[in-house]
């Protein structure tokens, strides 16, 4: 409780200080003449003055605020390598029980994880929020718990915004060694085929560590190995890698591990680099003029991303029908330079109707077969041709066609349907209409009848014949489109059907396009979350293993969301390189940037937060070096004080703030007593005068 003396005038200030005024002045002037009873007169004008003061004693009811102290301990990924969780654990424990013992502190524990935008660990900005409530002058302190990696360090101890010792307890051992690889310059984007440069350079840190050791430096792209090479320590060097295809080319950089290093984990780099095709080359070939011929040439020009090269053979060279020179093309077929020359520059052939009628020699048809198992695409896309003497299965094209003709043309009208595999394959896979009996889409007339020797059927027409069959040659892709009345469904007929993302699909396919792979495993972000994709064949899938950057495993959960295609997503708490594994596919995914300053440098120490501990009266000190072993120094409360730390001991500030609760006043010139006073003195002066 706090006594005061206060004032509340019952009359105004200024009448009051006149009054005063006129009371000194009659006091001065009947003491100058030594008046009988100046002094009790004197004195009874003050006891007037004073109760028109009106003064009281009054009482605070005061209660004395707590020091708020923060105990921060460091979660970053930094935190996780040797025992520097298990450390922080037990000294936060051993410090919220010494806080808690001692009276007038509040203990605030603050955790504090790593950014997911890769600014690292930013232990001060989690201390400001956890304090941000809290006034200035009611913080005792603050105990950072953490290997002393700390990338938001304040430059001034004024930035902090409150006057209290910052003491660092820093987990990990003062011997440790480590290897790391830094990137110094990779592109973001390059065309498919091309080789690009990617800087990278090897870091050593510790006890026997120095520049000129040679390391291992092994180069994985997707997770499969492609180069190995040595390199010095400090030395920068260039590593040419090849985009192998369209969207993310995954680029792992790994340096050999250093013996008894901290982590293996920053011995790696990651680079993503998104591999941009440069125009699809088509070339199509019309064997002759029909119905369906512009449905093909439509839907290739309307893609952007196709060049094409169209011809149609409009008679063969032998036939002589008497037409004038002027009338004749005057483009030749230039068949050696398509077919031998510039074979390998297309992306994909399309055979529509073609019959063989001596255009193309015999030797070209094997330079196709060649192309196709070295990586090329070729889509049969047949009628009647097919099925007669001129079919291109009488030519060297035959090993790599998955379908034999049997001479029979089924002309009938019949819907194409989606066979069971075509239901879960991505070519086919959610077509509109085809969940509906008969499918939503008008109906066919013709049908080449042929026995599959290999492939996959996924659209059957009548009798469940093969109409849509697929396969894998080699390195490359053959279709076949067993009817030549697919336009029929771009003209609207009878309602038309999906002809657009059908030959689209089937033409990305060809070309290799990774979206429509029916064996793939795909991995990416959303948001703060792992989102997994598993396109496949099968009725069931195996289980999916999701590994962080920091090596832990967790089993994901899938659903079937569509026939063949399984989702799944996790969250992500972590920065760096995640693996996903299901049987034998692996996917990886890279997770903020591409070289996270979590990992720039993991070695424990307290010179980053000295210089602040310091400014602030604090100490910033190993647990290990309290005692030997790891041990959590003692806590000291002090009221003001320049140090607060010393040999085996830190100290927090106690406040001086306290709450006002009540006021409770007790007037002394009001009431009887005043009263008293006043008559008391009057009678006095009465009596002096009188004598």
């Amino acid at each position: 409780m706090i006594w005061s003396l206060s004032f509340d005038p019952l009359v105004p200030l200024w009448a009051l200080s006149l009054l005063g005024i006129a009371i000194l002045i009659i006091a001065l002037v009947t003491g100058f003449m030594r008046l009988r009873g100046w002094v009790l007169r004197t004195l009874t004008m003050a006891l007037v003055a004073l109760a028109l003061a009106n003064p009281a004693i009054e009482r605070e009811d005061r209660e004395q605020l707590s020091s708020v102290v923060a105990v921060v301990a460091d979660r970053s990924q930094s935190q996780l390598l040797a025992d520097r969780s298990a450390v922080t654990d037990e000294a936060v424990a051993t410090l919220s029980e010494r806080l808690a013992a001692l009276p007038g502190f509040e203990v605030r524990v603050l955790e504090n994880t790593s950014s997911s935008t890769g600014d690292g660990t930013e232990l001060f900005q989690t201390l400001l929020n956890g304090l941000s409530d809290v006034p200035p002058d009611r913080i005792g302190g603050a105990i950072l718990v953490t290997d002393g990696q700390i990338h938001d360090l304040p430059e001034t101890a004024d930035a902090l915004g409150f006057d209290a010792p910052v003491h660092g307890l820093i987990t990990g051992k003062p011997d440790e060694r480590d290897r790391r690889l830094v990137l110094h310059k990779a592109p973001r984007f390059g065309l498919v085929g091309s080789e690009q440069v990617v800087s990278v350079r090897i870091v050593e840190q510790g006890p026997g560590t120095g520049p000129g050791n040679r390391v291992t430096l092994r180069v994985r792209r997707d997770g499969t190995l492609i180069s190995e090479r040595q390199a010095s320590v400090g030395e920068t060097i260039d590593i040419p890698v090849e985009i192998a295809h369209g969207g993310d080319n995954i680029f792992e950089f790994e340096a050999a591990p250093l013996d008894g290093e901290l982590t293996t984990l920053n011995n790696r780099a990651v680079v993503t680099i998104d591999g941009i095709r440069e125009n699809l080359r088509v070339l199509l070939v019309s064997g002759s003029p029909h119905a369906g011929e512009r449905t093909w040439r439509n839907l290739l020009k309307s893609d952007a991303s196709v060049d094409l090269v169209h011809f149609t053979i409009l008679r063969p060279p032998e036939k002589q029908d008497g037409t004038p020179i002027n009338q004749l093309s005057l483009i030749a077929f230039p068949t050696r330079e398509l077919f031998s020359v510039k074979i390998d520059e297309f992306d994909l052939i399309i055979f529509d109707r073609y019959e063989r009628r001596g255009v193309l020699p015999m030797l070209y048809f094997d330079n196709i077969t060649r192309y196709v198992r070295a990586g090329g695409a070729v889509l049969l896309a047949g009628g009647p041709d097919y099925a007669e003497a001129g079919s291109l299965f009488r030519t060297p094209l035959a090993p790599i066609l998955p379908a034999r003709p049997t001479g029979a043309i089924l002309e009938q009208p019949f819907h194409a349907t989606l066979a069971s595999i075509g239901e879960r394959h991505p070519v086919t896979r959610g077509l509109p209409g085809a969940r509906l009996d008969p499918p939503g889409w008008s109906r066919w007339f013709r049908l080449v009848e042929t026995e599959l020797d290999a492939g996959q059927t996924l659209m059957t027409g009548p009798e469940d014949k093969p109409l849509l069959v697929l396969n894998r040659e080699g390195e490359g892709r053959v279709a076949m489109l067993l009817s030549d009345h697919v336009w029929l469904w771009a003209r609207g007929f009878e309602g038309g059907g999906p002809h657009v993302p059908l030959l689209r699909r089937l033409g990305h396919w060809l070309m290799q396009e990774p979206d429509l792979d029916e064996e793939a495993l795909r991995v990416s972000l959303r948001g703060p979350e792992l989102m997994v994709e598993r396109q496949t064949l099968a009725d069931e899938i195996g289980d999916v293993t999701v590994t962080t950057p920091s090596g832990q495993t967790s089993r994901l959960a899938m659903n079937e969301t569509e026939p063949g295609l399984w989702q799944g997503s996790s969250p992500t708490a972590e920065t760096g390189l995640f693996t996903v594994t299901e049987s034998d596919k692996t996917a990886l995914v890279h997770v903020g940037p591409q070289n996270p300053r979590e990992y720039t440098d993991v070695l424990s120490t307290p010179e980053k937060l000295a210089g602040l501990s310091s400014a602030t009266g604090g100490q910033a000190l190993r647990l290990s070096d309290v005692g030997g072993e790891v041990s959590v120094p003692r806590v000291v409360p002090l009221r003001r004080a320049a140090q607060y730390a010393g040999s085996g001991w830190i100290g927090l500030k106690t406040t001086d703030a306290s709450v006002l609760n009540g006021v409770d006043r007790y007037p002394l010139l009001m009431g009887l007593l005043g009263l008293s006073l006043l008559l008391g003195f009057l009678s006095l002066t009465w009596f002096r005068e009188g004598r």
